[in-house]
């Protein structure tokens, strides 16, 4: 991880390596956080955050369902955001900010602990390699399950529920794999331990519903307006594990992975055992917009000020 100079936490911002908890912290014990990630992409016109307010606007989600109150509002992370890429001076970035339960007691009752919230910046390239988005990556079938439904809330995005994608990608590394994909309680497809996963068969493009215990991604919605507006046929239902086997071509989608082709499954070749034609149309379409390379039609694009100064 490289160290940018500050990090916002409730209202201040702070040096990087002053950004610190108390040991006793409720998160640290029962993993009651909430978080986001997203990136920030150089274009000609600035660094340009892609998609900053539906980001955002699904952390406060994921709060509700954890009945954490954030003691700000959408705006006010948004410009917190906004400020700190601009602060640190960062051209292209992920950004992480998370909300989580701070020290006061530690009971599994985390009512009385206070809701403290961070936001750190930094470089980060291709989250499975730089060869990845042309050759794919290698792949294989997790022994571990998704989380299955009304045992924890897998539209959530956690830091509870990542418990269950840690062990995941542990498995999947520890056999050689570049990531793991994941089943869900019956047995269909569900998602990888930090992406969201796209078939294409005949044509169409096919990837799990909710109710397979995935997080509704925002690259995920981005890649199926894409889809539709080429034209392209998009269907939303359960997917067994052997189809994606048989599928023509396989991708993730994520804010770290973004559009990145599957070449092999369980050591079975897919496709022509590269990116195919679909996926590269669509990888294309996409990085076209976030690096400003075309018109922004879908308003995606957050364009950041720069700060020369900041009083800390």
């Amino acid at each position: 991880m490289t160290k940018t100079e500050y990090i916002w936490m409730n209202g201040e911002l702070v040096k990087w390596d002053d950004a610190k908890i108390h040991v006793l912290s409720h998160v640290v014990h029962y993993g009651s956080s909430v978080f986001e990630g997203m990136r920030v992409y150089k274009t000609d016109k600035g660094p340009a955050a892609f998609r900053l307010n539906d980001h955002t606007q699904r952390l406060f989600n994921s709060a509700k369902i954890y009945r954490m109150k954030i003691p700000y509002n959408v705006d006010d992370l948004n410009e917190a955001i906004i400020k700190l890429i601009g602060v640190n001076k960062l051209e292209e970035c992920y950004v992480r900010p998370v909300a989580y339960r701070g020290y006061n007691s530690l009971g599994v009752d985390p009512s009385s602990c206070p809701v403290d919230v961070a936001i750190a910046v930094w470089p980060w390239g291709q989250y499975l390699g730089e060869e990845a988005l042309e050759n794919g990556v290698s792949v294989c079938f997790s022994s571990w399950n998704r989380i299955a439904p009304n045992t924890m809330p897998a539209m959530a995005k956690s830091g509870a529920n990542y418990a269950n994608s840690q062990l995941i990608k542990l498995e999947a590394i520890s056999h050689g794999y570049a990531e793991g994909i994941a089943l869900d309680i019956h047995g269909s497809v569900s998602e990888g331990s930090g992406e969201n996963i796209f078939m294409v068969r005949k044509g169409a493009l096919v990837t799990p519903t909710f109710a397979a215990s995935i997080l509704p991604g925002i690259t995920r919605s981005s890649i199926i307006k894409l889809a539709e507006a080429m034209g392209i046929k998009v269907i939303e239902r359960n997917i067994p594990r052997e189809a994606l086997y048989l599928a023509d071509e396989v991708f993730f989608t994520g804010s770290a992975a973004e559009v990145t082709p599957i070449s092999r499954i369980d050591n079975i070749q897919i496709g022509s055992g590269k990116r195919g034609p679909i996926t590269e149309k669509l990888q294309k379409a996409f990085f076209d917009i976030v690096r400003g390379k075309v018109e922004d039609k879908y308003g995606w694009l957050t364009i950041i000020p720069k700060y020369k100064e900041v009083t800390v």
